[in-house]
């Protein structure tokens, strides 16, 4: 099946902010040690975006639906454009960055067991819990902006009580971010 890429050449992408009860958040380390991030995965031709953030969860950490409720969604697409040097110019269509729609996942329980290879290429090779800002800081630059967007925009839903103040490198990181590639910046869509 092929992923759904669209007439601007951004690949139509479902990003999964899995949630246990102590308000922390998954992050996978991509294989090889290339970088710390949320699962996420192309939305295929025919499937729905619920369909495909379930699929994902499977693929890339072994959690069927049973193990997890779907607790919100960003209202829009996000979107990244890829840097220059990430752009695969030998596929058709060309694919020059990824809108993604963010799920909020809250695990049923805790002491889940996650199977991280179960596919023939596994995305992670390990994975730990992390402070719910956390990720803004530790995902490859050019998703930051996006990051920061789907996080604040999932806060409430996150923790419905207040979520957690947002950490002193907040404004610095965001800021060098959103400053540093008109290229990478998030949009809707």
């Amino acid at each position: 099946m092929n992923d759904v890429i669209d007439s601007d050449g951004f690949r139509a992408n479902v990003g999964i902010v899995l949630m246990r009860g102590g308000g922390e958040v998954f992050l996978g380390r991509r294989v090889g040690g290339r970088g710390w991030q949320f699962p996420q995965g192309g939305v295929r031709c025919g499937e729905s975006l619920e369909e495909a953030v379930l699929r994902e969860l499977h693929e890339e950490v072994g959690l069927q639906s049973s193990h997890i409720e779907i607790a919100a969604s960003t209202a829009r697409w996000l979107r990244y454009r890829l840097p220059q040097r990430y752009v695969r110019r030998n596929r058709t269509p060309l694919c020059i960055g990824q809108k993604q729609r963010w799920f909020l996942l809250k695990l049923r329980r805790d002491d889940v067991e996650f199977d991280l290879g179960l596919t023939a290429e596994p995305e992670f090779d390990a994975w730990r819990w992390v402070d719910y800002w956390a990720p803004v800081r530790e995902v490859i630059y050019f998703k930051r902006p996006v990051y920061a967007r789907a996080l604040t925009e999932l806060a409430d839903s996150a923790f419905p009580q207040g979520h957690p103040p947002l950490p002193s490198w907040w404004t610095e990181v965001t800021r060098r971010d959103r400053r540093g590639a008109a290229e990478t910046q998030a949009s809707t869509g």
